[in-house]
């Protein structure tokens, strides 16, 4: 799908649903597609390219990490993404606009619980309080 298509879906969806800003279907297209790429390479051997779930939103969270680091908290939260569920809303937002497809057994029940964006998106970037430092007197 083009950008310009792409923009016009997004749009689209947002005159309907305004839970979500455009920034968060960019981005999740762009982690999608990073997903993909990142799996495809691990295993040349896959043929097709589609991901599981768990695959999908262990992507989201490096992608997020490596293009936001710190920010992409704050970021999530400026666009309405609060947890897994979030990005699962996103993602049938977009097969129901035809902008993405899925397999027979995709359903929206499996983002559910996938993890914490506190833990996975602020505690990467928090002191490490635990560690204890070698006293010399």
């Amino acid at each position: 799908m083009g950008n310009r298509r792409f923009e016009k879906t997004v749009e689209a969806i947002l005159r309907d649903d305004k839970r979500y800003a455009a920034g968060a279907y960019v981005f999740v297209r762009m982690a999608l597609d990073y997903t993909v790429k990142r799996v495809c390479a691990k295993d040349s051997g896959r043929i097709e390219k589609q991901v599981s779930t768990s695959e999908f939103l262990e992507g989201i969270r490096e992608f997020a990490l490596e293009t936001f680091g710190p920010m992409a908290m704050p970021l999530f939260e400026e666009w309405g993404i609060r947890s897994c569920e979030d990005i699962g809303q996103i993602v049938f937002n977009l097969i129901e606009a035809q902008a993405l497809r899925k397999s027979a057994d995709d359903k929206i029940e499996d983002f559910a619980g996938g993890y914490d964006f506190k833990e996975a998106f602020e505690k990467p970037f928090l002191p490490n309080r635990g560690v204890k430092k070698n006293a010399r007197t």
